[in-house]
């Protein structure tokens, strides 16, 4: 071995000895930190003290995502995300009762026209006189709106970084805030979960269909994807996209919107995550206070629906006057599963930066590929999912190169064990990347409110990390022998009409 080589693995060794000794470090150190209360309406709190400067971070995360939702609402979850910036019915308003009796027009108004609108023979005229009729009501109750009044209450009392998420398995509300307006905001994050308002509740559903033409509609990358979680997933609502279909994007209403909320957003479904120059001893009455006000409701039922093993190979080939791209992705279990710490690993062996194993071939040595990955959790993992791999050929390039280059690297997991340097350097990166997302009060509240809401515990955040360092050469070999196979694989690609275009005039 060269001086150069052996070099190389003392410092890996050195760096994976030393990440490890300040994960267990900060676990130790995080637990004398951190205190943990489920209230009597079953919310869960966390508080951790970490008072480096006189601010705090929060993070509100719910446990219910686009996997919820059935043929008619998708895309419901994403836009009750919007409405929980609207306000409530003290916040956002000149005069709630008088907004609130105007809401209800609204909602009669459009149950009308929606019932003619579905009608088979349906009168058209009949259709254009409650459409008037409908947005007409929504003018009248525009009339008491106080806009973005919820976004200025936290500005002005120093919030930043406001914003929020939906994904298939859950959303998540978060921002930052000076230490003193803990109070401000636990009045102000309670209350909109308490009693919020469905304001302008269509105006925002046309904001999301702008977002889903802007992704999807008019992105080929996003219509590729759709087609191929629609063909992954046949049954489960991974299947689904987050954003909506276009069809649901016009349908629901704000009815569907609050049986939504009433139905996920429950005291029992949520964690809230404090982190920062706050003490415990101090903020979680404060905490409870506000948060324990929010109305006990049964937690909701697990999702029933669960995605039939898969037998055959599914492709989907799109065409569109666009570059080309490659996918290929695998069914795999969830993230509790055994196995879920040799996923990641593989995860890491193939697509960490550029030394893993597919850059270096597809990108740097055949240089056949612009970008290429191999990487779990999609379209989520609280469910199982899919382990997937994509490549973006460079010019003179096909798809055909990146599938056969990508397979090459599958069969090598699958043949040929992984180097020591390998597995070294991948359980080094991910000590590594546990200290980074801690790094921050924002990160750290959002890694253990998750971990707590899907596990139960927020020490899972750590444990993941050790349940990486017992990773094995042979579990690498097991895990891609058993996952990786032609049966359980789902194929999209985008082929370019330009390039066949381009071809065809040669």
């Amino acid at each position: 071995m060269s001086r150069t080589g052996t070099s190389r693995i003392l410092g890996a060794v050195f760096l994976g000895l030393m990440a490890t000794t300040a994960a267990a470090q900060d676990l130790a150190s995080m637990e004398k930190r951190t205190s943990v209360r489920t209230l009597p309406n079953g919310l869960t709190l966390i508080v951790v003290e970490r008072p480096e400067a006189p601010v705090f971070s929060f993070f509100t995360h719910v446990d219910a995502g686009s996997a919820q939702e059935v043929p008619g609402i998708t895309g419901l979850a994403h836009m009750f995300e919007h409405m929980a910036f609207k306000g409530t019915d003290i916040v956002g308003t000149k005069d709630y009762a008088a907004e609130k009796a105007a809401l209800a027009r609204v909602e009669a108004a459009y149950a009308a026209y929606s019932a003619e609108r579905r009608k088979a023979g349906r009168d058209e005229k009949r259709v254009t006189q409650l459409e008037k009729a409908w947005k007409d009501a929504i003018s009248e109750a525009d009339k008491f709106v106080v806009s973005n009044e919820f976004d200025e209450i936290v500005q002005r009392a120093g919030g930043v970084g406001m914003n929020a998420f939906t994904s298939s398995d859950e959303t998540g509300y978060f921002y930052s805030m000076p230490s003193n307006g803990v109070e401000l905001w636990a009045y102000l994050e309670s209350e909109r979960f308490m009693k919020p308002a469905m304001r302008e509740f269509y105006k925002e559903r046309d904001v999301v269909m702008e977002e889903r033409r802007m992704r999807t509609d008019s992105n080929p990358v996003g219509k590729l994807v759709e087609q191929f979680l629609g063909a992954a997933f046949k049954t489960h609502p991974y299947g689904m996209p987050t954003v909506g279909t276009s069809a649901d994007l016009q349908s629901f209403s704000a009815t569907d919107g609050d049986a939504f909320f009433k139905t996920y957003y429950v005291p029992a479904n949520m964690v809230v995550s404090v982190v920062g120059d706050v003490k415990a001893a101090t903020a979680m009455p404060v905490l409870e206070k506000y948060f324990g006000r929010l109305p006990t409701r049964p937690k909701p039922a697990s999702l029933r629906a669960v995605e039939p093993v898969q037998t055959a190979e599914r492709v989907v080939t799109l065409r569109d006057a666009a570059q080309p791209i490659y996918i290929e992705g695998y069914h795999r279990p969830d993230s509790r599963h055994a196995d879920n710490a040799v996923y990641d690993a593989i995860s890491d062996l193939m697509s960490s930066g550029r030394t893993s194993r597919l850059y270096r071939s597809l990108v740097r040595d055949k240089k056949i590929a612009a970008q290429t990955a191999g990487f779990n959790g999609f379209p989520g993992d609280k469910y199982p999912h899919l382990f997937a791999f994509f490549g973006i050929p460079t010019p003179g390039h096909t798809n055909a190169e990146l599938r056969d280059a990508i397979r090459a690297e599958i069969e090598r997991l699958k043949s040929q064990d992984v180097t020591d340097e390998e597995l070294r350097m991948v359980k080094t990166r991910a000590n590594a990347n546990l200290l980074r997302q801690l790094d921050s009060n924002q990160g750290l509240a959002l890694q253990l409110g998750t971990a707590q809401a899907r596990f139960g515990d927020w020490r899972a955040a750590f444990r993941q990390v050790d349940a990486i360092e017992k990773v094995t050469k042979r579990d690498i070999r097991r895990v891609a022998a058993k996952t990786f196979v032609a049966a359980n694989r789902t194929v999209a690609q985008l082929e370019s009409t330009q390039a066949a275009k381009a071809e065809g005039s040669k």
